[in-house]
């Protein structure tokens, strides 16, 4: 605990993570997971075996798109046997459009995007999936459940709590949460792979780890992690 002395007087400072809402209405309004995870594949076209990682984030520069869309790529340059297999849908927030600075990353992410689907896509299958429009909380809901792996590679955050409703949507205890280390629900949700965002060669390498998880480590990891924001809700942030 820490304490601050002004105008006579002892101030107590401490942290109050913010969280999300557990259980979340929108477990009871979704779909099951099963039926989340056709709907989104054939939502982008994509057949019933392709391995799906998701990203959730506003188009920010200090949320590393362009990172992980590198780092699906050296995955795909290092192990062949995912070329064709697996897919990144980035849902990408539009955000301060008036701003050149957000409309010129937004054109980097894009190009970069293209890039990777130009040197690994073929007619039938894109790698990346930029998905750069609004989407409704229920929409993102039904892709976090449809998941096999959730990337979260910020290269700053204050919380991320795209982290904590990715664990709280997985009530069947599957898929996997590959969180960055400067996110700051990488100190809560230790169960998560953690990774250096800027580190391509780590990241391929523990997306590759995360889409080869046997089932019953995923549903070891995933219990953890719900039972932290079982414990440490929204609800209880406010009561605090």
């Amino acid at each position: 605990r820490w304490t601050i002395g002004w105008d006579g007087r002892q101030v107590s400072v401490k942290t109050y993570p913010v969280s999300v809402e557990y259980p979340s209405p929108l477990t009871r309004r979704s779909s099951p997971v099963e039926a989340c995870r056709a709907e989104v594949r054939r939502e982008l076209g994509l057949p019933p075996d392709i391995r799906l990682v998701v990203g959730v984030d506003r188009l920010d520069y200090t949320k590393g798109l362009v990172e992980k869309i590198c780092a699906i790529e050296r995955l795909l340059e290092r192990h062949d046997a995912h070329q064709g297999r697996v897919v990144l849908a980035q849902i990408a927030e539009p955000s301060r459009t008036g701003v050149a600075a957000y409309r010129e990353y937004h054109a980097r992410v894009a190009e970069t995007a293209c890039r990777v689907n130009a040197r690994f896509g073929t007619e039938n299958y894109r790698p990346i999936i930029l998905l750069d429009t609004r989407h409704e909380p229920s929409d993102v809901f039904r892709f976090l459940r449809a998941a096999d792996v959730c990337y979260v590679g910020s290269l700053r955050d204050g919380m991320n709590l795209v982290a904590k409703e990715f664990v709280v949507a997985r009530d069947d205890h599957r898929g996997v949460l590959v969180l960055s280390a400067f996110a700051g629900a990488a100190r809560e949700l230790t169960a998560a792979l953690i990774i250096n965002p800027t580190d391509l060669n780590a990241c391929a390498e523990t997306v590759a780890a995360a889409l080869c998880m046997p089932a019953a480590e995923q549903a070891t990891r995933l219990r953890v992690m719900r039972s932290v924001v079982a414990r440490y809700n929204t609800y209880r942030w406010a009561e605090e």
